[in-house]
């Protein structure tokens, strides 16, 4: 596996370079690294002066890695619903971070206190899928939200369900990230 303090730095200039280019997302790229070419689901977040300023990823692999932490960066910057495009003088200023997602695996729980059971605070990424609502946390999220209760609480809200609703048909899923800044 490459190094970490190589990794790093490539990941980090990849999203910056393709919030650069704010006219359009990055098209596909011919990577030298051949991790780059693998396929690879990442997430991208922008923070300005410690506040969220935009979050995009993909939870599931469909291309490579290197273009997907291209597009999630531009979107982050661009398109993250919740935020306007970030500006020309924000741009220096962001601080970025990449976060490389592992598989989904399934987390088998028919109760609240199943799901809650099985979670692994600090360490889990969470997906949560019920009917068309889907909603993730990375896990860096436990950092703001460390009850098991609340993480599950807040990840069905942004899914668009009652805070403490709990069906046979939910379904969780668990995944761990790397970290890159």
């Amino acid at each position: 596996m490459v190094e970490l303090l190589t990794r790093a730095p490539t990941l980090i200039a990849i999203a910056r370079e393709a919030i650069v280019r704010e006219a359009r997302p990055p098209a596909g790229h011919a990577w030298d690294d051949p991790w780059l070419r693998e396929t690879g689901a990442s997430f991208v977040t922008l923070r300005l002066e410690g506040d969220l300023r935009g979050c995009v990823g993909s939870v599931d692999a469909h291309r490579a890695l290197g273009d997907d932490v291209a597009h999630n960066a531009f979107a982050a910057a661009y398109r993250d619903s919740r935020f306007e495009p970030v500006s020309l003088d924000e741009r220096a200023r962001l601080a970025v971070e990449v976060s490389v997602l592992s598989p989904r695996i399934p987390v088998p729980a028919s109760s609240e206190d199943e799901a809650l059971a099985a979670l692994r605070p600090g360490i889990d990424g969470v997906y949560l899928e019920h009917g068309s609502l889907r909603a993730t946390f990375l896990p860096q999220v436990w950092e703001s939200i460390p009850d098991p209760i609340d993480f599950l609480c807040e990840l069905r809200r942004k899914a668009g369900l009652p805070a403490r609703f709990w069906h046979p048909e939910v379904k969780l899923s668990r995944y761990t990230v790397e970290k890159y800044r």
